[in-house]
């Protein structure tokens, strides 16, 4: 069963490498696309339909690249789409979700202190806000409203800080950051599969009837494509947040998700003035520096209360807490790590519990056996350099508790 834990570690550890590399893949073409498309420039010569041109050199070669807004005169023979960075990264970290916060939602999704219901019951609300974000969102693209870009992006901030806010009323601090990164990437995500690439056959599916496609498809892509563009940094920001408690963890977390969205749109805005040469607006830095410096006011502010901090204690830690080896794994924990992983933290150089993980009482030992067993047991990442000077003995005392825990319990994580 220890082996199966090992297993389902590596097995997270792969999906969100997938993850990475995908998004990378992603958001890598979309700000291309968008610089390219800000860049190009409209010249007498270009053949009929061609809507501008740039040229680029890269990698020891030049590039010739032309635009047309509708679509070409002839279909060409060999003809790429953008799709799968999209789709692959929403599938990748949709399964990361799961095997992270569905499987784990006691721990990770679920914080009883702030809302008590079931797991099932957090999933499913995970799921549905999820989905629902995107209906909203189409429906106002679709909307009077959608015909300004302006108006529409204010009232989408002013929807996804009310998410934020809700989020935090039902998940733990890192989950809430972590849906906001999700509800918004949904977002991205149902826009190329739902409205670009639909558009896009249509044009291309025209062209080959020998119809003239009608340009407002190619309207409504390059808007959604722009939303996405404005949209990037801020999930970039959600998925690294959770490893840091002072994002998540404190009680302002969903102002300062606000904030990132603010601050994602003054850089973005940066980026597309320069490559539309229309200047430089350096007064952005500037904006986004004291916006960062008020998310770091914020961070200040109280903690939240965290799961272990409280006197509820799941089922699935019960085992851990009943094991007649409890004592003496909890008196290890209490020596080695409690220095870090307290509310107030007396190891110089740490002012607040890494990842938030306070070790303080039994039950928040119990609630994080599989993470002891993982970085104290089964590796010697924890203590970090050992420094507190964990014996070979103790780790394995960790190892033991955690596996005949499980074996008595009939479980497998």
């Amino acid at each position: 069963m220890g082996d199966f834990a090992i297993f389902w570690e590596w097995f997270s550890f792969a999906v969100r490498f997938l993850h990475v590399i995908t998004a990378i893949a992603w958001i890598g073409s979309s700000f291309y696309f968008i610089a390219l498309d800000l860049g190009l420039v409209h010249r007498q010569h270009l053949p009929k339909g061609a809507t501008g041109e740039e040229w680029q050199v890269h990698g020891g070669g030049f590039y010739h690249v032309q635009k047309y807004m509708v679509a070409p005169a002839t279909m060409p023979k060999h003809l790429i789409w953008f799709k799968w960075e999209s789709y692959a990264t929403w599938l990748s970290g949709f399964t990361m979700l799961a095997v992270v916060y569905y499987v784990g939602a006691d721990l990770y999704l679920i914080d009883r202190n702030v809302l008590d219901i079931p797991a099932w019951g957090g999933i499913l609300l995970s799921m549905a806000s999820i989905t629902i974000g995107w209906v909203a969102y189409d429906l106002l693209c679709k909307s009077p409203l959608g015909k300004s870009t302006t108006g529409l992006m204010l009232v989408l901030f002013v929807i996804l800080v009310a998410m934020a806010w809700g989020y935090t009323q039902v998940f733990t601090g890192r989950a809430a950051m972590l849906h906001m990164g999700a509800f918004t990437a949904t977002i991205m995500t149902a826009n190329v599969f739902f409205i670009i690439m639909p558009n896009q056959r249509i044009v291309v599916a025209d062209l080959k009837a020998g119809r003239a496609p009608d340009p407002k498809y190619g309207v409504v892509a390059k808007q959604r494509s722009l939303h996405n563009n404005y949209l990037t940094l801020p999930v970039i920001f959600f998925m690294l947040s959770i490893h840091y408690p002072l994002a998540f963890a404190t009680e302002y977390n969903w102002v300062i998700a606000g904030l990132i969205f603010l601050m994602g749109v003054v850089i973005r805005h940066y980026f597309n003035t320069k490559h539309a040469r229309k200047g430089k607006p350096n007064w952005t830095w500037g904006v986004a520096a004291i916006l960062f410096y008020i998310i770091m006011s914020l961070s200040g502010g109280p903690k939240l209360l965290g799961a272990g901090q409280g006197e509820l204690v799941s089922r699935a830690a019960e085992p851990f807490l009943q094991s007649e080896q409890f004592v003496a794994v909890n008196d290890i924990v209490q020596g080695r790590c409690s220095m870090c992983h307290a509310s107030e933290p007396f190891w110089e150089g740490i002012v607040q519990a890494p990842r938030d993980i306070i070790l303080e009482s039994e039950n928040a030992v119990a609630i994080y056996a599989r993470e002891i067993y993982i970085q104290s047991g089964r590796s010697h990442a924890m203590p970090p350099g050992n420094v507190s000077f964990m014996e070979e003995e103790e780790r394995a005392l960790i190892v033991n508790w955690y596996e005949t825990s499980l074996a008595k319990a009939g479980r497998w994580l």
